[in-house]
């Protein structure tokens, strides 16, 4: 018993420890945000600052389009999401409980995908969309992101765990496919729903690269490429500034898991990756 307590104290100790470590560049960019600059470069252990100040946070919203950029990555994230959730949850559906030809050579294509980075399909994505002119365009930022792969194999093998006895009911009493899906699987992949909102969410608003290709207009930037945009400009000199502008640009993320910890909690944990 006694060296089963100890353990507990040692692993307890061990990761406060590791969150401290984690999480000590978060506090220093809080802190570093309410400095002068003159401050953040002088020698010496000033952690904390002498006279906190605002000013950094004025220079933000007079030279930037933080508000326009906070409003981009909402927009992006928002319909992305939507997309995909409309897109890969019936193509989850199919590949769970449908027969169709070639089923299982297109379900081994989206698990290459899943292998393949991002990346690779940048150039012919860009082509496409200045092809039909919708680079620097919301369009440009939503469109290539909608078919999700890995959105289809989570939704997949979650809906593989849900006894068939639910489906084959439905369709005795006459239901269709959108209706099974909207009162039958919805309901009932909640919780895989919860898990890939949370990774679309987080991905796209911290997205830097694809925003950075097709985007020209400095007010149709996301809130990462706004913020390299906005450092660049600066020449990296004003660093309490910069520390303020990506405050801004974590702050809606960290409220949001705030107000809904506890769902994004139950979420994950609930997640079966079975089948």
């Amino acid at each position: 018993m006694k060296k089963r307590n100890l353990w507990d104290i040692l692993s307890t100790a061990f990761l406060c420890s590791l969150g401290v470590f984690t999480l000590f560049p978060f506090f220093l960019m809080i802190i570093t945000s309410f400095k002068d600059s003159h401050e953040i470069i002088a020698s010496g252990l000033n952690v904390f600052p002498r006279v906190p100040i605002l000013r950094n946070y004025a220079t933000v919203f007079g030279k930037t389009y933080i508000a326009r950029y906070l409003l981009n990555g909402v927009i992006v994230v928002v319909f992305v999401l939507i997309g995909q959730l409309l897109v890969n949850i019936p193509a989850a559906y199919a590949f769970a409980k449908r027969n169709f030809p070639f089923k299982k050579t297109l379900f081994l294509c989206i698990l290459a995908a899943l292998v393949f980075p991002r990346y690779i399909a940048a150039i012919p994505n860009f082509l496409l969309l200045s092809k039909f002119r919708l680079i620097d365009t919301y369009a440009a930022l939503i469109l290539p992101s909608i078919a999700s792969p890995f959105c289809i194999f989570l939704m997949r093998q979650y809906i593989l765990t849900i006894p068939e006895v639910f489906f084959e009911a439905a369709r005795v009493e006459g239901c269709g496919i959108p209706r099974i899906l909207l009162t039958i699987l919805i309901p009932m992949i909640k919780p895989a729903i919860g898990s890939f909102t949370i990774f679309s969410i987080v991905t796209h608003w911290n997205d830097f690269f694809w925003p950075l290709i097709v985007i020209n207009s400095q007010k149709m930037f996301t809130p990462p490429a706004g913020i390299v945009f906005f450092a660049d400009a600066e020449g990296a000199s004003d660093w309490g500034a910069v520390m303020a502008a990506a405050l801004l640009t974590v702050a809606p993320l960290i409220a949001l898991f705030l107000a809904n910890r506890r769902q994004f909690i139950t979420s994950l944990t609930n997640t079966g990756l079975k089948g």
